[in-house]
């Protein structure tokens, strides 16, 4: 903990309401989701060694070998504006993670809408955000990051997608506490003035970083797929598709499969 802390700015220590390293944990996302049933205070920061029942989007096993990677959550309040004052939230979280990844030398990284941290078509992270609360009020969020530094092949023979992890791409493996800690410095602040600036003040960023725009794509939702060619985010946020006939669809939720790869 005191090498996270070492690695911590000012701002960041501020915004900090309590900082946990788990040396094994079934989730860290659920961990923080029961925490915020008693109203524990925005900024609490939740680290893991090891996640028994990570997960990913759609109820996925996210691997989560002991001491290789990046398990973290970190548990914030919204008081007002309910679900629609954190519409994009993960667009700027992505975001937040690129800008990290940069710092400490890693750049040829990107976002796939909505929330997966990519490298060269393979996914290197990606963030889940689990929201309760009233839909026009306060809402707690938990927002969970999980990041691949250093993945066993033997332990990814369950991964059902192209991964990859920092190791292979910089062919070193990276100092993780000093990583964990700048992912806080860009994350905290972001979340902390989201409710004010909302996904606009992001947008433009995020549209750097996007690695799908251009290409064919399949966008899921529950059974339906639909097909296109993905036109990047509109102003909300939104993945605008482009049909066959021309026409231009935006869409809020779903999972994108492209270039035959499975969402």
């Amino acid at each position: 903990m005191e090498k996270i802390e070492a690695a911590l700015n000012k701002q960041s220590k501020a915004l900090i309401s309590g900082l946990e390293i788990h040396d094994q944990i079934d989730s860290t996302n659920r961990y923080l989701v029961e925490q915020a049933r008693h109203q524990v205070a925005s900024g609490y920061v939740c680290f893991a060694e090891q996640q028994t029942a990570g997960k990913g989007r759609r109820g996925r096993e996210w691997v989560s070998p002991f001491g290789s990677n990046i398990y973290l959550s970190i548990g914030w309040q919204f008081p007002q504006g309910g679900y629609a004052a954190i519409a994009g939230l993960s667009l700027a979280v992505g975001v937040t993670v690129i800008r990290a990844l940069r710092e400490q030398h890693i750049h040829e990284v990107g976002l796939k809408w909505p929330n997966d941290i990519m490298c060269q078509g393979k996914k290197l992270g990606g963030i889940l955000i689990e929201v309760s609360g009233e839909s026009d009020g306060p809402c707690s969020v938990v927002i969970g990051i999980g990041l691949n530094l250093f993945l066993p092949k033997s332990k990814a023979q369950n991964i059902t997608q192209a991964w990859t992890d920092i190791t292979q791409i910089t062919g070193q493996r990276p100092a993780r506490n000093a990583l964990a800690g700048t992912l806080l410095n860009h994350i905290l602040p972001v979340i902390a003035g989201f409710e004010t600036v909302g996904i606009k003040a992001y947008l433009d960023e995020w549209r750097r970083y996007d690695c799908l725009k251009g290409l064919p794509a399949t966008l899921f939702i529950a059974q339906q797929s639909i097909t296109g060619i993905v036109e990047g985010v509109n102003d909300d946020g939104l993945l605008l598709l482009k049909r066959d006939n021309g026409t231009v669809q935006a869409f809020a939720s779903g999972e994108v499969s492209f270039s035959g790869v499975n969402p």
